[in-house]
């Protein structure tokens, strides 16, 4: 028996002596890469691809959104960069714009903070939005110092415009009766299933949000430009621009080719300039924000459902579970290091118990004296916006999606459907309100009222918590709420965002929350606690070069059918909403 006991001893000891070397090694890696950023380095970018909020740990996803970039890397690796003495200058390809106009405001943001510094940033593009709007894309490259444009390329300076579909004719036709409602009007979502065209409120509400959107990106455009705003206005109204028209309306500095873009930057910073790629940059100089009083970053990003979080590989999606982010706020709160949790935002709602459970423990954690930061994406609507009300701070862009601060629910009517093709039910309910969810009946008097209740219910929730939260009077609230969406920049004049900006914002306000000074150097740590180097080498390890063929074989199929899907979904065709939840917003970018 002794001589077992010493055995498995042994090769315990041995398994952590080699995990230990293991360690070790990675550690050496990478403490040996982040000294190998040059003197007279050139950052390299590309800015024409979408960013993600962040990447699920979860293994499809890794495989699905590939080597998609970050949104926070490239914001904090500028960052970094700019207080580098051994980077001169960025080069960044920018395009039609694959993002969203909050990300890009996020983005521009950083350039110009990287300007700041005495740093030079140089955008060039293909072209802007071929056979298509390049509004958002261009709008990013004017916080640039010079944009060059392919000789052939192009910019789509068409001004924005959103369509929305509606699916009543097709339900008419199939025999398919919406039986909802919503609270209220311009809680525009259930319009998809119920009207054929906006209704007064729901134009109403997109045409300001348009117009909005649009002064934004007038005034960004023309602020790096240097032209007037009402100049900027006149040429989207010509748009769009070929290359020679562009260059002679003052669009871009210089009609070339990457080559000779890039030619021109390395003989600016030097003939011994080295290039280097933004997401590299980072790996080897490390994060800006490791030191300091800790700050918890927690990232709320996707519908809003109950359970864990998880990743929708067919839509490329994450969604924020109330399990997994809740969580995550009582780990923060019971780490005695964290003094302050930066909440990141981006999501069109969903649940409404799943985001009153994320909303409550943002509650708890100010009352145990951790102060709530809330940073808006690209959209915090609905949902999105209930479990962000009642932080201490919400920061936003000004391009942000937000409030939607109302509710919707119902069901569809499918007996006639399925009449149609000759398919007949029948059932046995053994109470009165048994039926009351089933897609074969209407509802009753009875259960409508009881519904219309429920409706009243959630909503006067909403709305007090809104009054709370917010510290408005219950009568200002309802007067902006009712469903509708509002801009960063209108919900900031309105109360319901207290600061324009981004991740810097953020942090600022955390400093403020915890009584640091405007430049102290806090820690940011990510909650649910991100993988160490050992986890992450054992899960290399595991990939089979099999598995890896596989992965990148499902890559391939569900990206060729994900757009498909991504239709049939704007449609109502799958899918059904979450009772807080707001419509796809997608203005022509």
């Amino acid at each position: 028996m002794r001589k077992v006991l010493v055995a498995v001893l042994a090769i315990v000891g041995a398994l952590a002596l080699l995990v230990a070397i293991v360690a070790l090694l990675a550690a050496l890696a990478a403490w040996s890469g982040k000294g190998s950023v040059a003197s007279g380095t050139i950052l390299e970018a590309d800015f024409e691809q979408g960013f993600a909020e962040c990447v699920p740990a979860d293994p499809v996803a890794k495989v699905v959104l590939g080597k998609m970039p970050v949104l926070r890397d490239a914001v904090e690796a500028l960052e970094r960069a700019g207080e580098d003495e051994r980077v001169v200058a960025l080069v960044a390809r920018i395009g039609g714009g694959g993002m969203g106009l909050a990300q890009a405001q996020e983005l521009r943001d950083a350039v110009i903070a990287f300007r700041a510094k005495g740093k030079r940033a140089v955008a060039w593009s293909e072209t802007f939005g071929e056979f298509g709007p390049g509004n958002v894309g261009y709008y990013l490259a004017t916080a640039f110092d010079e944009i060059h444009l392919q000789p052939s390329g192009d910019i789509g300076l068409t001004g924005l415009v959103s369509e929305s579909p509606f699916v009543r004719g097709t339900l008419d036709k199939l025999g398919v009766v919406p039986r909802m409602d919503h609270r209220h009007e311009y809680k525009n979502a259930m319009n998809l299933f119920t009207e054929t065209k906006y209704t007064d409120p729901h134009r109403e509400a997109m045409a300001d949000l348009m117009n909005s959107m649009f002064g934004q990106i007038v005034r960004g455009v023309a602020k790096g430009r240097n032209l007037p705003e009402e100049r900027v206005r006149a040429l989207f109204d010509r748009g769009p621009f070929l290359g020679q028209e562009a260059r002679d309306a003052g669009l871009v500095d210089s009609l070339a080719y990457r080559d000779e873009v890039y030619a021109k930057v390395r003989e600016k910073a030097g003939k011994d300039a080295k290039l280097l790629y933004l997401s590299k940059y980072l790996e080897r100089a490390g994060r800006p924000h490791r030191k300091g009083e800790t700050v918890a970053l927690i990232y709320g990003v996707g519908a809003v459902v109950r359970g864990e979080s998880k990743f929708d590989p067919l839509f490329g999606s994450p969604s924020m579970g109330s399990d997994t982010v809740a969580s995550a706020f009582r780990a923060a709160v019971e780490d005695e290091d964290v003094k302050a949790i930066l909440f990141r935002v981006d999501s069109p709602g969903g649940s409404y118990v799943a985001s009153d459970a994320i909303y409550r423990e943002t509650l708890r954690a100010k009352e145990a004296g951790k102060p709530v930061i809330v940073s808006m994406g690209d959209v915090a609507g609905s949902g999105g916006y209930f479990v962000a009300m009642a932080a201490d701070t919400i920061v936003g862009q000004p391009g942000t999606i937000t409030a939607s601060i109302g509710v919707l629910g119902g069901k569809m009517l499918t007996r006639a459907m399925w009449e149609k093709i000759g398919l007949t039910w029948d059932d046995v309910a053994p109470g009165p309100q048994s039926r009351m969810r089933s897609a074969l009946h209407d509802h009753t008097p009875e259960q409508w009222e009881r519904f219309e209740g429920w409706l009243d219910r959630v909503y006067e929730d909403f709305t007090g918590k809104v009054a709370a939260g917010r510290k408005l009077p219950r009568e200002r609230v309802l007067e902006i709420a009712k469903g509708r969406i509002w801009t960063g920049e209108d919900a900031k004049r309105l109360g319901l965002v207290d600061e324009l900006g981004g991740y810097p914002a953020a942090m600022k306000a955390a400093r403020e929350a915890i009584g640091l000074a405007p430049d102290a150097k806090i820690r940011l740590k990510v909650f649910p606690r991100e993988k160490s180097t050992f986890e992450m080498i054992l899960d290399k390890g595991r990939e089979s070069s099999e598995g890896k063929a596989e992965a990148a074989v499902l890559a391939r199929v569900l990206a060729t059918v994900r757009p498909w899907a991504v239709a049939a979904s704007r449609a109502g065709l799958v899918g059904t909403p979450g009772v807080l939840t707001m419509p796809p917003v997608e203005p022509a970018r």
